[in-house]
């Protein structure tokens, strides 16, 4: 099991590598992870080549080759906006889906899983449930709770991916800076960055690819924010 530092450096070099074929540096990996020196970054990097996770080149500079990534990775809290604040420890669990006829797995909580919501074209809102998933009660807390599927890639500099899946507490209001599922024109619904301006409201992507939404704040709705994130690998 990696910590939560340990895992996010590992995603962090991952989605750099498929990005552009060259590790990062230890300057650019040490201000994602917001350290404030080289040597935790070592640190992490000597973990994670422990593990088994990473391998790195000899006689090449700023060589890293992932090797392997987790074979389930769970956030607990909502991914920052910045793709290098996880939060919380990564755990591993058999997180299983279900239609409702079926039980839930033992000791676990269950939520609807709507279906699929953009993360970049925003797509019709989804209402019914077709399925539902099993979740250890302590990952989500109090309150009533939804998952979506994602689809596009809009988000993936907060480490959303085409085919992850979050949860999203309900609730009408967030903050600026929280990660919600929008409802725009009681029509089309997306997972963005919550931005308040004044009378408007700016839906931010997180991908440079992708243009941020500035709209009439009485033409979105908030269905709720994002509180976890889990990924099949």
């Amino acid at each position: 099991m990696l910590t939560r530092k340990q895992h996010e450096l590992l995603l962090f070099i991952n989605r750099r590598l498929k990005a552009t074929g060259v590790s990062p540096s230890f300057d650019e990996m040490k201000d994602a992870m917001g350290l404030k020196s080289k040597s935790g970054i070592h640190r992490l990097i000597s973990a994670l080549e422990e593990r088994g996770f990473i391998r790195r080149l000899a006689h090449r500079a700023r060589a890293l080759e992932v090797v392997k990534l987790p074979e389930m990775a769970i956030s607990p809290r909502a991914v920052s906006a910045g793709g290098a604040n996880l939060g919380g420890n990564v755990v591993t669990a058999d997180f299983r889906r279900h239609r409702r006829s079926d039980a839930p797995a033992e000791g676990s909580v269950e939520i609807p899983l709507h279906g699929r919501i953009a993360a970049g074209t925003p797509i019709e809102a989804l209402e019914n449930a077709d399925s539902y998933l099993s979740l250890p009660p302590d990952m989500i807390g109090a309150g009533n709770h939804f998952a979506l599927e994602i689809s596009g890639n809009s988000m993936v500099e907060a480490g959303i991916f085409d085919g992850d899946t979050v949860v999203i507490k309900s609730g009408d209001t967030a903050d600026s800076g929280d990660i919600v599922v929008a409802l725009v024109d009681e029509q089309e619904a997306t997972l963005k960055t919550l931005r308040k301006q004044g009378p408007q409201i700016a839906l931010e992507p997180a991908n440079q690819d992708h243009s941020t939404q500035v709209l009439p704040a009485d033409r979105v709705r908030i269905q709720g924010k994002m509180v976890a994130l889990f990924r099949r690998y």
